[in-house]
């Protein structure tokens, strides 16, 4: 009995102290602490359930009654225990590296764009590849480090990552206008987004060749409208449960394909929105979760046949020519390659009982989902091998978009 109290409250201790290492980790998140200082505070507290265990194992028989009834305490029993993360601790996601947070002044923007920089350790700035990662709706730059835990493959393979960050201020569930190209809408937060790349490769000597851009949802969309109409900055894409473009003018329409698809032909809407400009290609990694009900399965197959013709592996009339498809079929989920030369150019990857959310992310974040192939892993793996040859600037050196 007397040991069945004991292990009653060291559990209930180790219970506690989750919860306020969870909250201390959050508060120095939020003071900007970086991630060495904030794992050495999981360290303490960690050795302090330690000793908290030994002490308790080593008291009276008649104390330890006594503790095991203040176990029962309203504030031990108050609110749900935190939810962890079934991938590891959610301190990982900062990795060992360097943490910064600024913000951005673009060039006759009502506002600044914040943002969110990354840089493993030990490898040099100096012509290194950056991955852009566009958050979608009710997300931060925070949670969107955390849930895909980019950074811990950023440690591994020597890459930057930027998480730009949508302003309350424009949009209260911090969505990207997608389906907008005016200014100061959509086509405002592209062409910041572009100013941002721009300033960080002058300031961090990153390559122009092997910028890329990936987002979610809202910030797939975003991806969609820059790759059409600023090509020459981005070397590949990856849209992660994104609406199909083109179609969608407002906020209504922009609903309605999200849960519909396009009512247009998918190629003719890619003619419209090129208007006649020439475009030098966008390799795109395209996943789907197919219980997705946000952004209806059949937004993934249409982009795939838009950036099938932005490409050039499909004529105007989206017939598919020249091109080598192979498709994968795994444990809960199917790949869908199509290479030119050997090389991977768009490739679609659907996973069954996905909804919406990244795949393979530490499920314990919203809009994050342990189901399925680690999203994260997957698109550094087709990024590694996509490098931008050089563009004219008439073909992507600005950002061609509506300043309605």
């Amino acid at each position: 009995m007397t040991k069945n109290l004991t292990k009653l409250w060291a559990g209930g201790m180790q219970r506690l102290l989750s919860i306020q290492n969870r909250v201390t980790h959050l508060a120095l998140r939020e003071a900007g602490r970086r991630p060495p200082e904030a794992q050495a505070q999981w360290r303490n507290a960690k050795t302090a359930v330690a000793q908290a265990a030994a002490a308790t194992a080593a008291a009276p028989a008649a104390s330890e009654v006594h503790e095991a009834q203040d176990v029962r305490t309203p504030a031990a029993r108050s609110g749900p225990p935190v939810r962890e993360s079934r991938v590891g601790p959610r301190a990982a996601a900062w990795a060992a590296g360097e943490w910064q947070r600024a913000e951005h002044l673009v060039p006759g923007a009502s506002r600044a764009l914040a943002y969110g920089l990354y840089m493993p350790p030990g490898w040099s700035t100096t012509d290194m590849p950056l991955v852009v990662m566009l958050h979608g709706c009710k997300q931060t730059m925070d949670s969107f480090a955390e849930g895909t835990r980019m950074n811990l493959l950023a440690d591994k393979h020597g890459f930057a990552v930027a998480y730009p960050e949508q302003s309350t201020q424009a949009h209260p569930h911090q969505c990207w206008h997608w389906y907008d190209a005016r200014r100061p809408a959509g086509g405002g937060e592209a062409a910041a987004i572009v100013s941002l790349v721009d300033t960080l490769v002058q300031e961090h000597g990153f390559d122009r060749s092997r910028i890329y851009l990936a987002g979610l949802s809202a910030g797939a969309g975003l991806a969609s409208m820059l790759a059409v109409h600023a090509p020459g900055r981005f070397a590949a894409v990856a849209l992660h449960s994104g609406p199909a473009f083109g179609e969608a003018h407002s906020g209504v329409a922009a609903l309605d394909v999200m849960r519909r698809g396009l009512h247009h032909d998918a190629v003719a809407l890619v003619e419209r929105a090129l208007a006649g400009r020439a475009h030098p290609g966008m390799p795109a990694l395209i996943m789907q979760g197919d219980a997705d009900a946000v952004v209806a399965p059949v937004n993934a197959e249409q982009l795939e046949t838009q950036f099938l013709r932005l490409n050039g592996l499909a004529d105007a009339q989206g017939v598919r020519r020249g091109v080598v498809s192979h498709e994968h079929d795994s444990d809960g989920y199917a790949v869908r390659n199509y290479a030119r030369d050997g090389r991977s150019v768009v490739r679609l990857c659907r996973v069954s009982a996905l909804d919406h959310a990244w795949s393979g992310g530490d499920d314990a974040v919203p809009f994050h989902s342990a189901t399925g192939p680690d999203a994260s892993a997957m698109i550094w793996e087709f990024f590694e091998n996509q490098q931008r040859e050089a563009v004219d600037d008439a073909l992507g050196g600005e950002l061609a978009v509506g300043a309605g």
